[in-house]
């Protein structure tokens, strides 16, 4: 009887410390984020760069997809400013969006891409999401293989984030559209 209570008091002590784990990873989470939020609060916002030149990074086309539309506008409210780029590519049921946005002059870059601020890796039998590093940039990257949808983000200069979504085509042609845009140039208009 009493190598039964030891086993299950042992067995207790070890999901108490996975749990105890848990809950310090959290909370070295959460510090992270709420430092990282009261630096971006205590920056005062930047003039964002002209949408045009924005507008000019957008690739012509996209993994072989035509570009259907493409548009830029820069936009502000009460003193902050967002400068935008998008561009849409088509072919068939394929599709791909591509924003570039420079959020410099809002001072929170934290709610343009929250995943900037974690790290996170996770997996299940349809895709998978995570965070990683993209040419020297804080990257996010989801993939769905069931629907063949996705997308992939990336913190460029610490002020401009680029995405790509796709419907119906595969990662690398995410990835490629990525790829085309010059990322060392945008850095540059800071």
């Amino acid at each position: 009887m009493s190598l039964l209570a030891i086993s299950i008091f042992l067995s207790n002590c070890g999901k108490k410390k996975e749990e105890q784990t848990e809950q310090e990873k959290a909370m070295e989470l959460v510090d992270k984020i709420t430092k990282e939020a009261e630096n971006m609060s205590n920056e005062e916002p930047k003039e964002v760069v002209d949408a045009k030149l924005l507008k000019e990074l957008l690739p012509e086309e996209a993994a072989g997809l035509a570009r259907k539309s493409a548009e830029s506008e820069k936009v502000g409210a009460m003193g902050f400013m967002v400068s935008k780029a998008e561009a849409r590519y088509k072919n068939d049921d394929s599709s791909i969006e591509v924003n570039i946005i420079d959020v410099a002059g809002t001072g929170a870059l934290m709610g343009m891409a929250a995943w900037s601020m974690m790290d996170m890796d996770k997996e299940t039998e349809n895709g998978y999401e995570k965070t990683t590093t993209y040419k020297g940039n804080k990257a996010y990257e989801k993939y769905n293989s069931k629907n063949n949808d996705g997308e992939m983000a990336v913190i460029v200069a610490k002020r401009f984030v680029v995405s790509v979504k796709g419907r119906n085509v595969a990662v690398d042609k995410i990835k490629d559209t990525l790829d085309d845009i010059d990322l060392g140039k945008l850095e540059d208009l800071k």
